[in-house]
Order: C-alpha cells, then structure tokens, then sequence
C-alpha cells in the first residue's frame, strides 16, 4: 500500500516542495512531481533557482531523458517512468497514485490550498489509508 505523507503549514509551497525534491535526490531516491501546467513551470523555474550552492537534475515527463533523470516533472502520470516517490502539487488527488511506493502531499497556507487539502486528506482517509502528517512551524 501507498505510504502517504502529509507536509501541511509550509508556507511557500513551491519552495517548500524543492527541498523536498533535493532532499530525495540526495538521498539517491527517483521522484516525479505532479502538478498541473502552470504550476509546474513555475516549480521548474524555482528548481533553477532556489538555492545557489545546490542543482537538482529534472526535466518534463516529455523529455527523451526523463527515464534516466532523478526527477520528473509531470502534468500527467501517463508518462511517469518512475514509480518510487510521488510529490504531488496539484489540487487533485492524482489518479494513479497507488503506482508509488510514496506519495507527498505538500499543503501550503493559501486558502485554496488548504482547502484542496483538506479534500485530499479526506479522500485517502475514507479508502483506509494511513495518514502520515508533518506539520511545519508548529
């Protein structure tokens, strides 16, 4: 069963999902990361740039490289080539999700986060699974 870990008060969502990432691939862990098309060009952007000292290998799900590259950008999970860690920044809950070993949820503070959150919490919960929950600055 999909271990699900939920990262709730971060703040910067986006920002808080990159140290996530970095964390994982310095860990030698593959991720994909899904969100929808606007959002993950933002994360992308912001994997070029949130720390200095730091460079996270990624590249869209399109990518002919995206096989043989830690982390995966992904608006949609057809193409996903990995199955260990999914890092999920869009507001629904993925559709094949149960593929990965892993699921992270990242909530931020804005309101229509919070609320899309809470509609995901209550979904894995509802299906038995087990809810892992790391709240920040608390």
């Amino acid at each position: 069963m999909t271990r699900i870990d939920f990262h709730t008060n971060v703040g910067d969502s986006l920002l808080y999902a990159c140290r996530l990432v970095r964390k994982a691939y310095q860990a030698g862990t593959q991720a994909v990361v899904l969100a929808e098309p606007q959002r993950l060009r933002a994360f992308d952007e912001m994997l070029w740039t949130f720390s200095p000292l730091d460079f996270v290998p990624h590249c869209m799900a399109e990518n002919t490289n995206a096989a043989q590259t830690p982390v995966v950008l992904a608006a949609d999970l057809e193409r996903a080539p990995h199955h260990g860690v999914l890092l999920n920044l869009g507001a629904a809950v993925p559709q094949q999700f149960a593929r990965f070993e892993r699921l992270l949820e990242v909530v931020g503070n804005a309101p229509e986060e919070l609320a899309a959150g809470r509609d995901r919490y209550r979904f894995y919960r509802d299906r038995g699974y087990t809810l892992n929950n790391y709240r920040q600055g608390a």
